[in-house]
């Protein structure tokens, strides 16, 4: 079973899927954190990720057999297509704004006919070992797409968005949300809440997987899994780096 059988086979049974978000480039973080892991989120967007750090962290996140999914810069086919050919097993796009936007990155995503994905894969298809064919089966259910909803106005169309083939999850990101609400940084106010839980509700009833990207805080968590979301990226890398080594640093000194 492939890794993101495994992964989709965890949430379709209900179990709570988490990971941490890689900000740093060494491969040995991938390889620390991924056993305790459901996914590996590797961020590109707020960090600066070269394709050369990500390849690492996929071989690192193999080995741990655990997915790999990247967050990219944003929505332009030049961020989306070296990652796609990198060989990861999903990709996550921020900042869409509408159901347009989230066709064209479908579409980036999806060889023809479904979509219009250049063909140049290395890794994917194990440097020329896989057959074309058997890539080209593989390639619909072998790559996790998701994209995340951080802007009212993608909210706002929603329905729309959830009826585009070839989408796999999407992915609220509660900072930026709020901030689009006017309210940045207060996830608990109405308008905030009724955004995020509009959200999954509709994707819980079309059988779209729901994501959230957070700090490291258990009770925010626990609110929103308990709420109906599939998948969350709970922290980051430098986040445990820094709580831990000041509980244990502080717990001494007391």
């Amino acid at each position: 079973m492939g890794v993101l059988e495994q992964f989709r086979e965890k949430m379709d049974s209900g179990i709570s899927c988490i990971g941490p978000s890689i900000t740093l480039k060494d491969p040995f973080i991938a390889e620390a954190l991924g056993p305790e892991s459901d996914f590996l989120w590797i961020d590109a967007e707020h960090s600066p990720m070269s394709i050369e750090s990500i390849t690492g962290h996929l071989l690192a996140a193999s080995a741990c057999n655990k997915p790999a999914l990247v967050r990219v810069p944003g929505s332009a086919t030049e961020s989306i297509k070296p990652v796609l050919d990198s060989g990861v097993d999903g990709i996550i796009v921020p900042q869409v704004t509408g159901v347009d936007e989230v066709w064209k990155v479908v579409a980036d995503c999806r060889y023809p006919p479904l979509g219009r994905r250049g063909f140049g894969p290395r890794r994917g298809m194990d440097y020329g070992r896989k057959s074309l064919g058997d890539y080209l089966d593989e390639s619909a259910t072998e790559l996790f797409v998701a994209i995340m909803l951080e802007h009212v106005d993608a909210v706002r169309e929603i329905d729309s968005i959830l009826d585009i083939p070839g989408l796999d999850s999407v992915v609220l990101g509660p900072m930026d949300l709020s901030a689009s609400l006017g309210q940045l940084g207060n996830l608990d106010h109405p308008s905030v809440v009724e955004a995020i839980e509009k959200v999954i509700m509709a994707a819980r009833s079309k059988n779209i997987y729901v994501g959230m990207g957070m700090r490291a805080d258990q009770n925010f968590a626990l609110r929103w899994l308990e709420r109906g979301v599939n998948w969350v990226q709970l922290g980051c890398d430098f986040e445990y780096l820094v709580q831990g080594a000041a509980k244990l640093f502080n717990s001494v000194r007391q």
